[in-house]
């Protein structure tokens, strides 16, 4: 596991937010040079820290006002059923999340749609043609409260 000091730790905590804020506005706000930034920057993508820089977009705007937390009950468990099952919610488009979980689904997605009918189509190609899928539960969102992929980051100890 890739060692972070507290300068990692507080560059990662403002860059998470906005990875477009300067590296030259980060390095003046833990005492480094823009080149330093950008270095560490390489050093944590390059090492897997920072796996991805993406733009957080509003479903809404794009179509699919939908969402849907879905628990997947799989037929038989097991590592290759469990990967099978994780590579074909990969080719989902719709499919904004997938976890392997414990308790009384296997698995829990987070699915965006048009609507009911374009999620009943989701379910129809994804889940029910799916022989190993024993059942699913669909909860519909009524309204997106908190979302976001941002990692609380300890800045007062070591890692």
């Amino acid at each position: 596991m890739t060692k972070l000091d507290p300068l990692d730790l507080e560059i990662l905590a403002a860059y998470q937010t906005d990875p477009r804020i300067p590296a030259q506005k980060i390095g003046k706000r833990v005492g480094l040079s823009a080149a330093a930034v950008q270095r560490r920057l390489k050093r944590m993508r390059d090492e897997g820290v920072i796996v991805a820089e993406v733009a957080h977009i509003t479903p809404e705007h794009v179509g699919y006002p939908t969402t849907c937390l879905v628990g997947v009950k799989l037929d038989r468990e097991g590592r290759l059923e469990n990967a099978k099952f994780a590579q074909a919610m990969r080719h989902h488009a719709q499919v904004q999340q997938c976890y392997a979980v414990t308790g009384n689904v296997d698995f829990m997605l987070v699915v965006l749609a048009r609507d009911m009918r374009d999620f009943e189509a989701f379910g129809q190609s994804a889940l029910y043609s799916n022989p190993n899928v024993k059942s699913f539960t669909t909860f519909v969102c009524l309204d997106r409260i908190k979302v976001g992929l941002t990692t609380p980051i300890d800045r007062r100890r070591e890692r």
